[in-house]
């Protein structure tokens, strides 16, 4: 019997298990797969952002999902917090473009390894290759968890640790809600966020590979242009792919989008591009004019090569309807307004998200009206906690995820103990 059950070993639930056990508990964490923090162990690209070094405020507003419950676990353990918590642990950390921290070495293993050991040091009990099947109850009270070979562990408290519905190959395949679900809570759809968009578009497939930077990407809704149908909006870095558009304009953009066709099944959603937002329409025709008048007689394909890159010329071209060998100097003053047009408001027609697998976090889970933002307990069933991308809380790219799943952890750690000790 242990006093606390943390059922996931991700990086709330390995947040969960310290805490509880340096609070002088038993604790017992269950991990689904052969070691802890897999998915943990691929963010960063393989550095593990651990947190954003920006002020707390800033970290709310990068959490569109519910990232106001998040306000009193950041008040307990911040950002600054978590920074100290992994010095201490001997990962020395460094602080990069955007504010993101990453371990100095760049290896997220350092981070996973780090978190391991202090699990060994606080005697707490790990079985790997072990998930939970259901919660156990006993009169109607939890009293800890069965696993899928039938394993009965008791314990005076729960952690639910169990991620997402997101990388499902790294233990992350939604087991979590079934568990919440059986303890009655409310679980809202899982969406996928950050996740590339898709688009049907046969010239998008034709420049895959592609990467564009400093460019305006706009979001609208029904493919019709309008404020009231603007979806999102942003600027920087995005990536033309075999199947549509990725990169982090578009993750930061597709959590809005994927809610929208859940609301709108099979709706359009049409994006638009704007290659050059530093320049005004008529700072740009100029720029066209100047360009084609320096060589008149060159074809439109080779006029074309200082303003855009070069795989993307061909199909540019044919959603100009014009030809790639016209000589630049035959082109009517309406072409021209056209290739202005196109070049600030290249339209890609998009269809869907990728697969809930595919997206970085999950949108969605647990409703966090049911859980208490303090403690992370849950108001439905006494004795259970709920942390980390199990909850319906989701962020942007740059650490705000982790900062989650650990403030999280902690939180509920600490209050799970605490209430192990009363019972």
């Amino acid at each position: 019997m242990a006093d606390v059950l943390v059922i996931g070993g991700g990086a709330a639930g390995c947040m969960a298990a310290i805490w509880a056990a340096r609070a002088g508990c038993k604790v017992t964490l269950w991990e689904k797969k052969d070691r802890l923090g897999r998915k943990l162990a691929i963010t960063g690209k393989g550095r593990c952002n651990v947190t954003n070094a920006a002020p707390v405020d800033e970290l709310i507003r990068n959490i569109p999902g519910n990232g106001r419950f998040m306000h009193s676990s950041f008040a307990a353990f911040d950002n600054l917090a978590v920074m100290d918590f992994f010095e201490e642990l001997g990962v020395p950390l460094k602080v990069e473009r955007g504010q993101r921290v990453f371990p100095q070495s760049d290896r997220a293993a350092d981070v996973t390894e780090a978190l391991a050991a202090e699990l060994l040091r606080q005697k707490v009990r790990i079985c790997y290759n072990t998930s939970a099947r259901h919660l156990l109850f006993r009169d109607g009270a939890l009293v800890g968890a069965v696993s899928t070979r039938g394993e009965r562990e008791t314990a005076a408290a729960v952690i639910l640790a169990c991620g997402g519905a997101t990388y499902q190959a790294t233990g992350s395949n939604g087991d979590g809600y079934k568990l919440a679900a059986e303890a009655g809570h409310t679980v809202i759809e899982p969406l996928p966020a950050l996740v590339p968009l898709v688009s049907n578009d046969e010239w998008v497939a034709e420049c895959s590979g592609l990467s564009l930077r400093n460019v305006e990407l706009k979001l609208y809704k029904h493919g019709q242009v309008g404020k009231k149908q603007l979806l999102d909006s942003g600027f920087g870095e995005m990536l033309f792919t075999h199947f549509g558009i990725s990169g982090p304009l578009v993750l930061t953009a597709s959590r809005k989008a994927a809610i929208f066709w859940r609301d709108n099944p099979g709706a359009p959603i049409l994006a638009l591009i704007n290659l050059k937002p530093a320049l005004s329409a008529e700072q740009l025709a100029q720029r066209l004019e100047r360009d084609f008048a320096a060589a008149p007689k060159r074809h439109l394909h080779n006029a074309l090569e200082e303003l855009l890159p070069k795989s993307l010329i061909e199909p540019f071209i044919r959603l100009a309807g014009l030809a790639a060998d016209r000589a630049v100097n035959t082109l009517l003053h309406r072409e021209k307004a056209e290739i202005v047009r196109l070049m600030q408001a290249l339209p890609v027609n998009l269809c869907g998200t990728r697969s809930l697998n595919e997206g970085i976090v999950t949108c969605g889970g647990v409703s966090v009206k049911e859980v208490e933002p303090k403690t992370f307990a849950s108001k439905k069933c006494g004795g259970l906690y709920i942390v980390g991308e199990l909850l319906d809380v989701d962020a942007l790219t740059g650490g705000y995820n982790l900062q989650v799943a650990f403030s999280s952890g902690r939180a509920a750690g600490l209050a799970a103990a605490e209430a192990a000790k009363t019972i």
